[in-house]
């Protein structure tokens, strides 16, 4: 997509903010991302001081990400990471793909809604804060960011980001144009130095004398790139040095063999306007470094940007659970930074090739394909899954020279079909596509390989993962209610959150039993555990006090028949339980408690507070246990909150507090629509992400009508 707006509100605009703002912080590089097409991810528009091949791993970032720039514009807050070891601990895959001593700032650009980011990197050698001025030069830019993009919104042509980054260059730099200001430029940087690049690694001046020393006449090396045009340095080992002079603006230093077995040392002196190379020979070889071109390869080495994408996308496939986050990862990460437009992503099930996510193409297309037999090499992917070997095609007449039939009612015009293997068995296969044709260099192609194993690894977890997931999540449906019975004259909410990431199971449980035309009980519990032990025996508990109470029995009663059932079983885990018994012909609740916190009362003027049941003891421990009950008269507007203590209990927290608070909020909410409250008191009391235990909730309001069911 390319920018819609005019001039005024363009790319001319942006890159102007983006470069005083560089110029005035006195940061080494500075880069915009902005909010585009797909509203969930961050892609980079505009970057000021380095290469834009520099930021292929990083140019596009899911808002979601743990990344600086994804927290800046989701948390609209400053980001600052003041050194490469803070980075390592707050965001280690941007550590991966910036493994540089640097300083880093991320703002957000939020004006009548949530635009984008401003990133600045500084050399590690600033101070470690940011002074008050630089702190005002960085909002000040991303206000005017900003309004950039609202006057463009409300003109009606919103600005979008390019579809690659621009390079912008910073005014303050002089840029020399003849041999003789390159050679001066050269001079002003390096004393006695014999080599200069620009900031694209590009040879712009070669003395007489490190022509010498490279083995080549100075005319063949201008203007080229030193790891490609001197097969000695071909190694990313040696580009990796080059880069990292650039981004830390700090010289760096290597020793290179030029064969058959002449050492060189190579110290390099970055700035703003490029880098100053000195070469000297060495009197004696280093410890053992690998020497590049000395004995012939099969195949190219990746280059250093290809390695640290290829690490940065391995890190981000580590993290994600489920099939779906892999389908994303790949579809908003790794499909960009391959230049590709389209992918299928599959996997093999009972004999055939199932579709597991798609970009690029339309669904009818897809549909074609899902459900394929695996048992034909007469088609790519058949072909690429029985062999295990990649398959590349660089334009369509390839595809039709080996495939007569291709891949018909597809426009697209290069492929690339990567079989996913695991243990040496294909699991899936990994299709990236191109709408013109393409062609896969050597490295390209390693890389895309190494890749496929990852993908191959996080789809197999993924699958697992989910597979164990919807058990969990059907065993923990099955043994909770899947509806509460309507109760005349009583309103009822109840609500289950595990805290087990992933498995969704747990101990706590709830039930409402109707006890004939003028009586109803609710029971809730907790069996200890977050497993699928406790789920089982939270199952036996739940019917075992359905079944007693079905019987008739009194509150106490109940609870020392499911006790003595559960000494019987010795589970082995303790079980906390409340019964609470509603009489409206008798206009009375009765409760008896084991173990279980008290409920709160909400009164109908609003007074809120723990009832006082009197304690009884953990079920399945003691078999003479008694339950003591507690009476307190049932009065038309009361609401009684059951809960477990996954609700309350915080540690480092007096639970006296905790039980004041939640009644509080219970006090101040709105019981309109119990599931609503419910909503307001889990927001209130316990946030998701502090959340380190189950919780179930159940909400029985006394009412003058014809009792409702919300669950």
């Amino acid at each position: 997509m390319t920018s819609t707006v005019g001039p005024a509100r363009g790319a001319g605009a942006v890159d102007a903010a983006l470069m005083g703002t560089v110029r005035r912080t006195g940061a080494s590089i500075g880069g915009v991302y902005l909010i585009g097409a797909d509203p969930q991810v961050l892609c980079l528009d505009a970057l000021c001081g380095a290469p834009a091949e520099f930021a292929a791993p990083w140019a596009r970032v899911p808002l979601a990400a743990p990344a600086p720039v994804a927290d800046a514009a989701r948390e609209d807050r400053l980001v600052w990471v003041g050194s490469q070891q803070e980075m390592a601990r707050s965001y280690p895959r941007t550590a991966m793909a910036l493994p540089y001593p640097l300083a880093l700032a991320a703002a957000p650009i939020t004006g009548t809604r949530r635009w984008g980011t401003l990133l600045l990197l500084w050399p590690a050698t600033r101070p470690p804060r940011l002074t008050r001025r630089e702190h005002g030069h960085v909002f000040s830019c991303c206000r005017r960011l900003a309004r950039l993009m609202d006057e463009a919104a409300a003109s009606g042509q919103p600005y979008l980001p390019d579809d690659q980054p621009r390079e912008v260059p910073l005014d303050t730099v002089r840029r020399p144009t003849t041999p003789a200001q390159l050679a001066a430029d050269f001079a002003e940087r390096l004393p006695g130095g014999s080599c200069a690049l620009d900031l694209e690694g590009n040879i712009t001046f070669l003395s007489s004398g490190g022509a010498e020393l490279l083995g080549r006449d100075a005319s063949t090396l201008l203007g080229t790139l030193p790891w490609v045009s001197l097969p000695w340095l071909d190694d990313p080992t040696y580009e990796d040095r080059y880069r990292a002079a650039v981004i830390s603006r700090e010289p760096v230093s290597f020793t290179a063999c030029r064969p058959p077995d002449t050492w060189l040392d190579f110290h390099l002196y970055p700035d703003a306007g490029g880098v100053s190379v000195r070469i000297v020979a060495t009197g004696a070889p280093p410890p053992p470094v690998p020497a590049p071109g000395s004995a012939p390869s099969s195949s190219a080495p990746a280059r250093a940007g290809q390695l640290y994408q290829l690490m940065h996308l391995a890190a981000a496939l580590t993290e994600v659970v489920g099939v779906q986050d892999v389908v994303d990862l790949v579809a908003d990460q790794i499909v960009p930074a391959f230049g590709a437009q389209g992918l299928i992503l599959s996997s093999v099930d009972s004999g055939r090739l199932r579709i597991t996510g798609h970009r690029g193409y339309p669904a009818e297309f897809v549909a074609r394909f899902d459900g394929q037999p695996l048992g034909t090499a007469f088609t790519p992917a058949g072909q690429a899954l029985a062999s295990g070997i990649p398959s590349f095609f660089a334009d369509p007449e390839e595809m039709r020279r080996i495939y007569p039939e291709g891949l018909p009612g597809s426009d697209k015009q290069a492929w690339a079909f990567l079989p996913l293997i695991i243990s040496g068995r294909s699991v899936g296969l990994c299709l990236l596509s191109y709408d013109r044709p393409h062609t896969f260099p050597r490295e390209e192609r390693a890389v895309m390989t190494s890749l496929a194993g990852l993908i191959a690894q996080a789809l197999d977890r993924a699958r697992l993962y989910d597979t164990t997931k919807q058990l969990a999540h059907g065993l923990q449906q099955a043994l909770l209610p899947h509806s509460l019975p309507t109760v005349p004259g009583l309103d009822v909410a109840a609500r289950y959150l595990p805290a087990t990431r992933g498995m969704d199971i747990g101990g706590d449980f709830y039930d409402l039993i109707r006890l004939g035309e003028t009586a109803a009980a609710a029971v809730i519990g907790d069996v200890q555990g977050h497993n699928v032990a406790a789920a089982a025996l939270m199952g036996q508990v739940r019917t075992g006090v359905h079944a007693h109470a079905t019987l008739g029995g009194a509150p106490d009663q109940v609870l020392s028949a499911t006790n003595r059932l559960l000494v019987d079983l010795d589970p082995g885990l303790l079980t906390s339980c409340l019964y609470v018994h509603v009489d409206f012909a008798r206009r009375r609740v009765c409760l008896a408690g084991a173990g279980h916190p008290p409920p709160l009362l909400r009164h109908p003027d609003g007074r809120t507070a723990p009832v006082n049941v009197s304690p009884g003891p953990l079920l399945g421990i003691d078999p003479e246990a008694v339950y003591p009950v507690t009476e307190i008269p049932l009065v038309a507007g009361q609401l009684l909150l059951l809960y477990t203590d996954g609700l309350v209990e915080t540690p480092g927290t007096d639970l006296d507090d905790s039980l004041a608070a939640l009644a509080g909020h219970l006090s101040a909410a709105d019981d309109r629509d119990l599931s609503g409250l419910i909503d307001t008191l889990l927001a209130r009391a316990r946030p998701a992400s502090r959340r380190t235990d189950d919780i179930a909730l159940l909400v029985l309001r006394i009412s003058d009508t014809e009792g409702r069911t919300s669950v």
